[in-house]
């Protein structure tokens, strides 16, 4: 049985930024963003648990070729995104939003 995936407010609004910020640097370049970031939570979806925990029951999946991290938590039926940003961010993000 496939989890329910489920993003955040906050998720869906870091995509969106990131897609803008790559679309300004080359035409299709946040295309290809969305992608990989597709891929990532597929691969999530897939495997939940073979991602490293970071703080209590967040884990994070790291996207190919663009350097951000998918911040999530699951449960025998959801996966909740709760954050997807660049790895230069401070992680700290990831426990106030838990």
């Amino acid at each position: 049985m496939k989890r329910e995936v489920i993003l955040r407010p906050e998720a869906k609004r870091e995509i969106a930024e990131a897609y803008g910020w790559y679309e300004e640097k080359r035409d299709g370049l946040g295309n290809e963003f969305l992608l990989v970031v597709d891929a990532a939570i597929e691969r999530i979806r897939r495997e939940p648990e073979s991602h490293p925990v970071v703080h209590r029951d967040v884990r994070r999946a790291l996207t190919q070729r663009f350097p951000y991290g998918v911040f999530y938590v699951a449960d025998p039926r959801r996966i909740t995104v709760i954050a997807v940003f660049h790895g230069s961010r401070d992680p700290a993000v990831v426990e106030e939003r838990h």
